[in-house]
């Protein structure tokens, strides 16, 4: 059984950048994604700010070569997915394949067209609209894109989502099942989410303020992002062997409530703790937290209390890029899965943005500046709704 589980590429799209690079550009220039809606058509457009990726539908459809009642979750799945491979150089078709994606969202956005024409004109509304609706089918879509046939499968955790596809496909790996998964999620903004959230009275009409004394709630986002795990043996053969290993990963639920963490944080807090053990590191070991930190009231106090018990004074620094990205449901995972491989890749400590008042209830506040640092061990966390919640360390590998 193999030990390590390697990362052999990345691939992103999202508000801030349509690729890794772009991405780590506005990561490094303090560039948020949030503005006024324009693709997602909503009552609430001049009221809640999102944070929508800059292409169209047509666009990906045209640069993908996809028919176009192909959902956007499936697109932004497809162009991350085959970014990640290419980052890669790995010919996937020689070895063992899994892709595990991860939505909660599914094809919902073509599904709304679809009842909006129906409803208007009862001989309207293409059923081709709606075939795709369920969250596998956006998984399917995207792996019958890239070829990929020997393991599909889907995960939808709500938030936590992408970051158990992750780890599921490094067990399936050290199990000797698979040699390459191509592993993430994905996730369009759709009326019914934002319509949900708002009921929830979580989201922010401002710009959202993670881990800061006064926020006020979330923003909502939309994109994907993948990561390609490989084998100790795939690893071994590449011209130049990953440097940066999935170490630890833990899933805990603490079966608080259906949509709110536990105050103190139970679930958050033994998610941490077991992926520190799998990883056999203990907290001082971890240089950076990529924080779930959603910006509201709820998810801030009960992951911060986490953190300050798990690191009894000795924490690292913590921020959440959600600050740039918005909250991007079932792919954030991913994406700050992403975000922490380039973390240790570059040396980078990302920024918390418009942070201005440490929370009173915790001795720590997340960095406000883009940092340069070594990094040897960056935790990512997940915390979904019905308390699933999912911590993931991504280590740098010496020798």
């Amino acid at each position: 059984m193999s030990q390590k589980v390697y990362i052999a590429g990345v691939g992103i799209i999202s508000a801030i950048g349509n690729n890794v690079g772009e991405n780590l550009a506005s990561l490094k220039d303090g560039n948020a994604g949030m503005q006024q809606m324009e693709r997602l058509q909503s009552v609430h457009k001049d009221k809640l700010p999102v944070a929508e990726v800059s292409l169209s539908n047509d666009e990906l459809c045209s640069e993908l070569k996809l028919p176009n009642h192909i959902s956007r979750s499936a697109l932004l799945s497809t162009v991350a997915a085959k970014e990640a491979i290419s980052n890669s150089g790995i010919d996937i078709h020689k070895w063992r394949t899994g892709f595990i994606s991860a939505t909660s969202v599914g094809g919902m956005d073509k599904t709304e067209n679809f009842f909006t024409e129906f409803l208007a004109d009862h001989q309207n509304g293409d059923l081709k609209n709606v075939v795709n609706h369920e969250c596998g089918a956006v998984t399917e879509i995207t792996a019958d894109h890239l070829g990929i046939r020997d393991f599909v499968t889907t995960v939808s955790t709500a938030c936590s989502s992408s970051a158990n596809s992750i780890f599921l496909a490094a067990r399936l790996i050290r199990q000797g099942f698979l040699d390459v998964v191509v592993a993430g999620g994905t996730d369009s903004l759709t009326k019914f989410t934002l319509n949900g959230f708002n009921t929830l009275m979580i989201l922010d009409s401002q710009y959202c303020q993670p881990f800061d004394e006064n926020r006020r709630g979330l923003n909502l986002g939309e994109g994907a992002g993948y990561l390609v795990l490989v084998s100790e043996k795939v690893a071994e053969s590449m011209d130049q062997k990953p440097e940066i290993a999935l170490s630890g990963w833990c899933n805990a639920n603490d079966a608080h409530h259906q949509t709110a963490s536990s105050p103190d944080g139970t679930g958050n807090y033994l998610a941490m703790k077991g992926a520190l053990k799998k990883a056999d590191l203990k907290p001082a070991d971890i240089d950076y937290i990529n924080l779930h930190g959603t910006g509201t009231n709820n998810n801030d106090i009960a992951e911060g209390t986490a953190i300050k018990n798990l690191f009894e004074g000795n924490y690292p620094p913590v921020s959440s890029t959600k600050s740039f990205t918005g909250h991007t449901l079932g792919a954030s995972g991913a994406i700050e899965a992403v975000y922490s491989v380039l973390a240790i890749r570059e040396g980078l400590i990302f920024p918390n943005l418009r942070f201005e008042t440490q929370m009173k209830e915790l001795p720590f506040a997340p960095v406000t500046e883009l940092q340069h640092k070594e990094l040897r061990n960056v935790m990512s966390n997940s915390f979904g709704f019905g308390g699933n919640c999912s911590s993931l360390i991504f280590s740098k590998v010496i020798g």
